[in-house]
Protein backbone atom coordinates (compact mmCIF):
# COMPACT_ATOMS: atom_id res chain seq x y z
CA UNK A 1 0.00 0.00 0.00
CA UNK A 2 1.32 3.47 -0.79
CA UNK A 3 2.66 5.56 2.05
CA UNK A 4 -0.03 7.98 2.83
CA UNK A 5 -0.44 11.50 0.82
CA UNK A 6 -1.41 14.78 1.98
CA UNK A 7 -2.43 17.31 -0.82
CA UNK A 8 -0.76 20.26 -0.14
CA UNK A 9 -0.89 22.43 -3.26
CA UNK A 10 -1.71 23.18 -7.16
CA UNK A 11 0.92 23.79 -9.82
CA UNK A 12 -0.75 27.47 -11.13
CA UNK A 13 2.12 27.96 -13.61
CA UNK A 14 4.96 26.36 -15.01
CA UNK A 15 8.27 28.05 -16.31
CA UNK A 16 9.76 25.51 -19.15
CA UNK A 17 12.93 27.44 -20.17
CA UNK A 18 14.38 27.52 -16.06
CA UNK A 19 12.30 24.47 -14.87
CA UNK A 20 10.41 26.06 -12.03
CA UNK A 21 6.76 25.43 -10.97
CA UNK A 22 4.80 28.15 -9.54
CA UNK A 23 2.45 26.29 -6.85
CA UNK A 24 -0.34 27.67 -4.50
CA UNK A 25 0.26 26.11 -1.02
CA UNK A 26 -2.92 24.51 0.85
CA UNK A 27 -0.63 23.56 3.64
CA UNK A 28 2.63 24.27 5.19
CA UNK A 29 5.96 22.82 2.73
CA UNK A 30 9.47 22.53 4.47
CA UNK A 31 12.89 22.40 2.53
CA UNK A 32 13.89 18.71 2.55
CA UNK A 33 10.19 17.15 2.33
CA UNK A 34 9.06 14.97 -0.59
CA UNK A 35 6.90 15.87 -2.97
CA UNK A 36 4.77 14.08 -5.69
CA UNK A 37 3.36 15.94 -8.41
CA UNK A 38 0.51 14.51 -10.27
CA UNK A 39 -1.96 14.72 -13.02
CA UNK A 40 -2.80 13.74 -16.56
CA UNK A 41 0.29 13.07 -17.67
CA UNK A 42 2.46 14.57 -15.11
CA UNK A 43 4.01 12.23 -12.16
CA UNK A 44 7.32 13.54 -10.52
CA UNK A 45 8.56 12.74 -7.15
CA UNK A 46 11.44 14.87 -5.61
CA UNK A 47 12.82 16.19 -2.75
CA UNK A 48 12.57 19.73 -2.28
CA UNK A 49 16.12 21.11 -2.17
CA UNK A 50 15.07 24.83 -2.61
CA UNK A 51 11.77 26.71 -2.69
CA UNK A 52 11.51 30.83 -3.11
CA UNK A 53 8.70 33.67 -2.40
CA UNK A 54 9.19 36.60 -4.24
CA UNK A 55 12.83 35.66 -5.48
CA UNK A 56 13.88 35.28 -1.84
CA UNK A 57 14.72 31.64 -1.15
CA UNK A 58 12.85 30.54 2.07
CA UNK A 59 12.96 27.11 4.16
CA UNK A 60 9.55 26.84 4.67
CA UNK A 61 6.44 28.37 3.18
CA UNK A 62 2.68 28.18 4.72
CA UNK A 63 -1.11 27.85 3.79
CA UNK A 64 -2.07 31.01 1.52
CA UNK A 65 1.28 31.23 -0.18
CA UNK A 66 2.86 30.63 -3.67
CA UNK A 67 6.20 29.39 -4.19
CA UNK A 68 8.44 28.83 -6.55
CA UNK A 69 9.88 25.40 -6.96
CA UNK A 70 12.55 24.19 -8.82
CA UNK A 71 11.17 20.58 -10.74
CA UNK A 72 12.74 17.40 -11.97
CA UNK A 73 10.58 17.34 -14.71
CA UNK A 74 7.84 18.85 -16.70
CA UNK A 75 4.84 20.20 -15.22
CA UNK A 76 1.59 21.76 -16.11
CA UNK A 77 -1.23 23.95 -14.54
CA UNK A 78 -3.54 22.46 -12.61
CA UNK A 79 -1.05 19.24 -11.60
CA UNK A 80 -1.71 18.53 -7.54
CA UNK A 81 0.96 18.51 -5.26
CA UNK A 82 1.52 16.32 -2.40
CA UNK A 83 3.72 15.76 0.47
CA UNK A 84 5.07 11.88 0.75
Amino acid sequence: MAAEKKLVGKITHYFNKIGVAIVDLESTLKVGDEISIEGVSTNVRQKIDSMQIEHKNVKEAKKGESIGLKVADRVREGDLVFKV
